[in-house]
């Protein structure tokens, strides 16, 4: 059911467990994997890399977010072997997870959602742990770093991780169901990056593209899709671009019914950076319509 290619190299080093297509509707990571798969040189590779180019297939035969159960395959691990078919996909990814020393999980906004390229981990209890998520993150090399509470991620591939104490680490790039080249290229590039920081393979000179790095340890930090819901159902029209500077009680964007008749208004609950905007313009109350970056939490000083 979950397909996967193990790449083994002539020396011993780190086994990573690189995954794409958690969800259906995000296909730049899923190109990125299977470039990937044609780049990686085994004979100067140390260690091993796992690639799954499509973990939810179930989904992106439909073209979805979800396979036809509707179940978040984000939500239900560690998942049930003899449950639904998300349920069982989680159950096989999550039996990968805990066999790997580290883990990238490649996602993008899918088809509701745009987010500023962004490398996410928890702040995790285990300082080594944490120590190396920073540094895969740094490496990376996107402009956002992320680092968010660690409690409340129940039930995902990262919260696998964190139990079973595998350094691991997820990126956004791209979105709205589209299938970017360049954000293509940053997971490629961002990937190898990550193995030559994990002394897989030789580093290459490359210049740094990292412009945040914010932790923030508040309860649900890490939890995008709760922030700035619609007050009601209609159209939403954002006021705002992706990646601007944004101040607590700006306006973020308008919701109108269809004949335009009542319209609501949404401001920033706080001052940072505008992380994610909803794409996909019709909203039902209480979805999700934009996210800050905060900038309180900022360990890069002056970055925000």
């Amino acid at each position: 059911m979950l397909q996967s290619k193990t790449i083994i190299g002539k020396t011993t080093g780190p086994h990573l467990l690189i995954t794409a297509g958690v969800h259906g509707d995000e296909f730049e990571p899923m190109a990125a994997v299977r470039r990937l798969i044609g780049r990686i040189d085994a004979d100067s590779l140390r260690g091993k890399v796992t690639l799954v180019p499509c973990v939810n297939v179930a989904a992106y035969r439909r073209g979805a977010r979800t396979a036809d159960d509707g179940l978040d395959l984000a939500r239900v691990c560690p998942g049930n072997q003899d449950g639904s078919i998300t349920e069982r996909v989680a159950h096989q990814l999550s039996l990968l997870i805990r066999s790997a020393d580290a883990y990238i999980d490649l996602h993008t906004g899918g088809s509701v959602f745009r987010l500023a390229p962004l490398s996410g981990y928890v702040l995790h209890p285990d300082p080594r742990v944490l120590a190396t998520q920073r540094q895969m993150s740094l490496a990376f090399n996107l402009p956002i770093n992320l680092g968010h509470e660690s409690n409340a991620e129940r039930a995902r591939s990262l919260s696998v991780a964190r139990d079973a104490k595998v350094p691991a680490i997820y990126t956004e790039t791209g979105g709205g169901g589209s299938c970017d080249a360049a954000s293509i290229d940053d997971c490629v590039q961002g990937c190898i990056n990550v193995m030559a920081s994990l002394g897989m393979m030789q580093p290459a000179p490359c210049t740094s593209h990292v412009k945040y790095i914010v932790e923030d340890p508040r309860d649900n930090s890490g939890h995008l899709q709760i922030q700035h819901p619609s007050p009601m159902e209609g159209f939403f029209d954002p006021l705002v671009e992706l990646g601007q500077p944004i101040k607590q009680g700006d306006r973020i964007g308008t919701v109108c019914d269809v004949w335009g008749e009542r319209v609501e208004t949404v401001c920033a609950t706080e001052t940072g950076i505008v992380l994610m905007l909803r794409w996909f313009r019709h909203v039902n109350a209480g979805d999700a319509l934009a996210a800050i970056l905060p900038s309180q939490f900022s360990r890069t000083e002056g970055a925000l």
